[in-house]
């Protein structure tokens, strides 16, 4: 299975000896599942900030992980690790303090109808959560996702997975609808068209015996293409669900905790409260920590008829994490970060749009930016082999990203939300280079 920005074996012997080793390594190892990033792999030892280094002492310019929201060792987070590990860590069958404090601080930054928190350790656990939340709730099985979209690796989630690749198979009872591709379809028309898509995937659940269950979907469409506008379209087709009997499922794991800038999470650009918010990620900036939100009266049958528990997940050294992270961003006001730093970055890609054919729309909110490169933009035909030598060429410049779409052919930006005005750019002119050089 090819994946979008992938390391191809076939080109190892350009390597330098050291890397061709650690391949080899990895390969004798770990076997043949794994997949590295660019067609030069990058060997790192270390990561500051908005920066990663490599074993000769390079800085690379991280644009794009998402993960180490508040920078990489971020020395408020190592610190609350540390000191939590070397006094208690056990498990949620016991009566701890940390947890509670967590959930307090956190649960104050959603709207007050999820008043419910279950923490995980994967992004992926806590969708699998939500849907069997969602099916106790519901009593249907029917899920209704996007196209290309990602929400875990667990057996459940990757039926729900289609950028996973047609190996792995869908799900009978899960319906995939086109993405709200604001580039193709007139803004005006985007809310109606995503809503009329969700409608008939919930007839054809319903024609084959299947209850709807829910609307799962990741508030910008990351794995899609990256779609965020206009801001509220997504408003819809969540009625639309509502009406059928399923619930809205908000996946918050890659556009939450601010990075959209103008909101702590996708689904408030979108005038919306969900029934249930999954996270993940950006939550523990890379501490394995996720969780679910859940409205009290989603949560209430599942309760009642069944328990849960999860060896790690709500741990005291993992929630003195989150509780760090957490008051991290909004001590340094990463989210208004998000919002300023961000939108000078979109600024800065539409003008150099103006200097680049190749370039055909600049989308995103915050921190999160889609760049859709095609060869031509009146047909606006996905470019998927330029946007690899794009991204290859700025890995070449020391500046990382990624691609996504099904094509493969749109630019994915979302460095940490530490991301700094002179980080943005060095990030525009780089690219700026790149561009030139093709």
């Amino acid at each position: 299975m090819t994946m979008i920005n992938a390391y191809a074996p076939d080109s190892a012997g350009s390597l330098p000896e050291r890397e061709r080793a650690l391949i080899a390594r990895r390969e004798k190892l770990l076997g043949p599942a794994y997949r590295l990033f660019y067609a030069d792999p990058i060997h790192v030892v270390r990561g500051e900030g908005s920066s990663l280094y490599d074993a000769d002492g390079n800085r690379y310019l991280d644009a794009y992980n998402n993960v180490a929201s508040v920078g990489h060792s971020r020395p408020e987070v190592v610190e609350a690790m540390a000191r939590q590990a070397a006094v208690l860590n056990t498990h949620t069958r016991y009566l701890t303090d940390g947890i509670l404090d967590f959930a307090e601080a956190f649960l104050a930054e959603f709207p007050a109808e999820l008043s419910h928190l279950m923490l995980t350790c994967t992004g992926s656990e806590a969708n699998d959560l939500a849907l069997r939340v969602a099916r106790v709730h519901t009593g249907g099985t029917g899920v209704v996702i996007a196209h290309n979209a990602y929400h875990g690796v667990t057996a459940a989630l990757a039926e729900m997975s289609p950028s996973l690749g047609g190996a792995v198979k869908l799900g009978d009872h899960v319906r995939v609808v086109p993405a709200p591709d604001g580039y193709r379809i007139p803004e005006a028309e985007v809310g109606a068209a995503f809503a009329r898509s969700v409608e008939a995937a919930i007839a054809d659940l319903r024609e084959k015996g299947i209850a709807p269950a829910a609307l799962l979907v990741d508030t910008i469409f990351s794995s899609s293409g990256v779609f965020t506008d206009p801001a509220g379209f997504l408003a819809p087709a969540v009625e639309a669900m509502r009406k059928a009997g399923g619930l809205f499922i908000a996946d918050e794991v890659q556009p939450g905790f601010g990075r959209l800038g103008t909101h702590m999470w996708g689904f408030a650009r979108h005038g919306l409260v969900p029934d249930i918010v999954t996270v993940g990620k950006p939550m523990g900036n890379g501490h394995p920590v996720a969780g679910a939100v859940f409205r009290p009266e989603v949560i209430e049958a599942f309760g009642k008829s069944q328990r849960y528990f999860n060896t790690f997940g709500g741990n005291p050294v993992s929630c003195a994490v989150a509780l760090a992270v957490l008051r991290v961003i909004k001590a340094d006001r990463l989210q208004e970060n998000a919002l300023t730093v961000g939108t000078a970055m979109i600024e800065g890609l539409r003008a150099l749009a103006a200097k680049h054919d190749l370039i055909g729309d600049v989308r995103g909110s915050g921190l999160f930016i889609g760049v859709e490169l095609v060869r031509d933009r009146s047909l606006k035909t996905p470019a998927p082999e330029e946007t690899a030598r794009v991204v290859n060429g700025m890995r070449q410049r020391r500046v990382l990203i990624s691609a996504t779409g099904q094509e493969g052919h749109i630019l994915k930006i979302r460095p940490p939300l530490v991301f700094s005005a002179e980080d943005a750019t060095l990030f525009l002119t780089t690219l700026d280079e790149v561009l030139a050089a093709l």
